[in-house]
């Protein structure tokens, strides 16, 4: 591959830095224009409204009012090619670039990343108010796939502090916050307290800062790397894909 035929280079950090843009600007618009345009109404829940409850839910806010629903949608659909980008990179960066660690690890976590997107999709696209089952069961496998993911991530990282000790912090952060996140759920739904789903809703949210926050620390990793489109006069048939 000759480096005069390359049409363009883009640093592999920003597809970090657009993922995590996207990311957040999506549950941040929903969030900002649902309390501004249905705020009663987001944070009502079945047993309980303003005042009691005060602070809507993740569902609520990206799923159940337009407009807030179709800004969500459209810049969590554009997160998705920086994601699926992501997750590729992930393999190519650790089990190419600084080799920390084999083919076939790298294989079983770049398909647990494939999974979790997907799952991901499944509860973002398919909200609560349009099938609550299928909503739940999506987020159940993206909560699932998320402990196999981090830990992965965590395995075959490369050795650099810094991004280490981020990752443990918000892994630590995301998994601590699940317990009483389940506790106030339980306090709402069985025996109907006041004010619980708000908190619940609360720790819901920061769950989501804590995942974004996760996958932004690949930055320090793919500072090394770029992404390149070449032209090349002869195709060599014995070059063979990386996987």
């Amino acid at each position: 591959m000759n480096e005069k035929h390359a049409f363009a280079k883009i640093p592999a950090v920003y597809v970090s830095y657009s993922h995590t843009l996207c990311a957040y600007s999506a549950f941040l618009i929903a969030l900002v224009v649902g309390c501004y345009t249905h705020y009663d109404k987001i944070v009502q829940n079945e047993y309980f409204g303003y005042p009691q409850e005060w602070f809507p839910s993740v569902s609520a806010t990206i799923g159940d009012r337009y407009p807030a629903r179709a800004l969500f949608q459209i810049m969590i659909a554009l997160t998705a090619g920086p994601r699926f980008a992501l997750v590729f990179l992930w393999y190519i960066c650790t089990t190419i670039s600084t080799r920390t660690c084999s083919k076939r690890t790298g294989k079983i976590l770049l398909s647990v990343g494939l999974i979790r997107t997907i799952a991901c999709a499944g509860w973002v696209f398919i909200t609560s108010t349009d099938d609550h089952s299928v909503h739940d069961i999506a987020m159940v496998i993206y909560l699932i796939c998320t402990l196999p993911w981090q830990l992965g991530v965590l395995y075959t990282a490369p050795s650099k502090a810094t991004a280490l000790k981020r990752r443990k912090i918000l892994m630590t952060l995301f998994f601590g916050t699940l317990p009483p996140m389940i506790y106030f759920f339980l306090q709402h739904k069985v025996h109907r307290v006041p004010g619980a789903y708000t908190i619940y809703a609360l720790f819901e949210w920061s769950l989501i800062f804590y995942d974004i926050a996760f996958d932004a620390v690949t930055s320090f990793d793919f500072e090394r790397l770029e992404l390149k489109v070449t032209y090349r006069d002869k195709i060599n048939q014995e070059e063979k894909l990386v996987f």
